[in-house]
């Protein structure tokens, strides 16, 4: 079975502050009322993912808890391969367990530049810094039932968060 994969950022987050770790820095006001408006657009849209992976970054976690309370996903986990020191490779190897579950759609929530990377990975083979993913947006990609979908998989949505509202 072909697995819908979906790469979203977080939303607008607090400025880097001297006193602040980046892993502390959580969604602006802007950031979340963005991000919940995507989050229903997608909803209206009959998005529902069946699972939902989401680095540990307070950000990160923050927009996908917004992506639950809005019906997306029933439920969310934590994944250290999505923190901004993740790579590809780990995270591939991870999938290859997480497909045996046999579920349809999966939806990352992540940050930049690791996500457009990984999925020009995933559908040209290497990164080629072409796809760029607004906070708040949206990669789609379709991959293969084949075990490897480096190279091989399909684009199928790519949109800014201006698009959705």
């Amino acid at each position: 079975m072909s697995l819908k994969l979906y790469f979203i950022r977080h939303g607008i987050a607090e400025e880097r502050q001297p006193h602040v770790l980046d892993e502390q820095r959580a969604l602006t006001t802007k950031g979340r009322e963005k991000t919940q408006k995507v989050a229903q657009r997608l909803q209206t849209l009959g998005l529902h993912f069946d699972d939902l992976q989401t680095s540990p970054l307070v950000r990160a976690h923050q927009t996908a808890e917004i992506l639950q309370q809005q019906g997306l996903v029933n439920a969310i986990h934590i994944s250290d391969v999505l923190s901004p020191e993740g790579s590809c490779q780990d995270w591939l190897d991870w999938l290859q367990t997480w497909r045996k579950l046999g579920l349809a759609s999966l939806a990352l929530v992540g940050h930049e530049p690791n996500l457009s990377e990984w999925a020009e990975i995933l559908v040209w083979g290497q990164p080629r810094q072409q796809l760029v993913l607004k906070k708040a947006g949206m990669i789609g990609l379709l991959l293969p039932e084949q075990t490897n979908p480096v190279g091989q998989s399909t684009l199928f949505w790519l949109t800014a968060p201006k698009l959705l509202l």
